[in-house]
């Protein structure tokens, strides 16, 4: 009997070793780095992007039920905070997620007044006027390939440029470039939108409850889709490509 025990006994320890081993990294058994212990792999978390702050840091000047939504390209505000700009138009005040977005409604002819721009430092609005823009830097931009972050203070934007390279300007220098590549950001960001587009169409045929409404912009189609929990579960890049499909049926 305590033969037979004893051999229960070895086969079951044969058998956590090997678990053990099938568990720890390629290699390391071997060498003794991961005896005794059984490394689990941890799951991978998105990378959080340079622009993107917590909802509760952000700071939402406009007003309505897609407040939280670019109002031109129906990006998610909090995500690419530190590119955000805001304007008064027609008396209502609009908050972009970049001043790609901006310059847009100014080629459209509209007039935006009391102009400002996020403090990629504070995080608070400051006058665009009077901000340090660094055009350039390694820093990804929003809706652009030429990023453009702004700055209170100009020792600030200076040591900016150091680190991430760039150049410093004004307000207007930032949007002069903003006008200049305005036509090829916009082509840069529609083939984008392309792929973007055909991902929202298998997201909402197999995840959403359909809907015959029709919208005029992708923030009110996302405000739409997140009002009545058409799609439960959908994290902020595949709740834009949803938006994206159902602006463009």
């Amino acid at each position: 009997m305590k033969k037979v025990l004893w051999i229960v006994s070895a086969l079951m320890a044969l058998a956590s070793l090997s678990q053990a081993e099938m568990k720890c990294a390629p290699g390391k058994c071997a060498s003794g780095k991961c005896a005794g212990k059984v490394q689990v792999e941890k799951p991978k978390k998105m990378m959080k992007m340079f622009q993107s702050v917590s909802p509760s840091e952000a700071t939402l000047l406009q007003s309505g039920d897609a407040k939280a939504f670019c109002p031109n390209c129906g990006m998610n505000l909090p995500m690419f905070y530190k590119t955000n700009h805001a304007a008064t138009i027609d008396g209502k005040v609009k908050q972009y997620c970049s001043i790609h977005c901006l310059a847009e409604d100014i080629t459209k002819g509209l007039k935006p007044t009391e102009i400002k721009v996020v403090d990629v430092s504070t995080l608070k609005f400051i006058d665009a006027s009077k901000a340090h823009y660094v055009v350039g830097s390694r820093q990804k931009g929003t809706m652009t390939m030429t990023s453009k972050y702004a700055f209170a203070d100009k020792a600030e934007a200076e040591t900016f440029v150091k680190i991430n390279g760039g150049e410093v300007t004004n307000f207007d220098g930032a949007l002069q470039r903003a006008q200049q590549e305005f036509q090829n950001d916009t082509e840069m960001v529609d083939k984008k939108r392309v792929k973007m587009r055909e991902m929202g169409k298998k997201l909402y045929t197999q995840k959403c409850q359909k809907t015959d409404q029709s919208f005029e912009t992708v923030a009110e189609a996302k405000t739409f889709v997140v009002t009545n929990k058409l799609c439960e579960g959908l994290n902020p890049k595949q709740l834009q490509a949803v938006g994206l499909y159902l602006q463009s049926r």
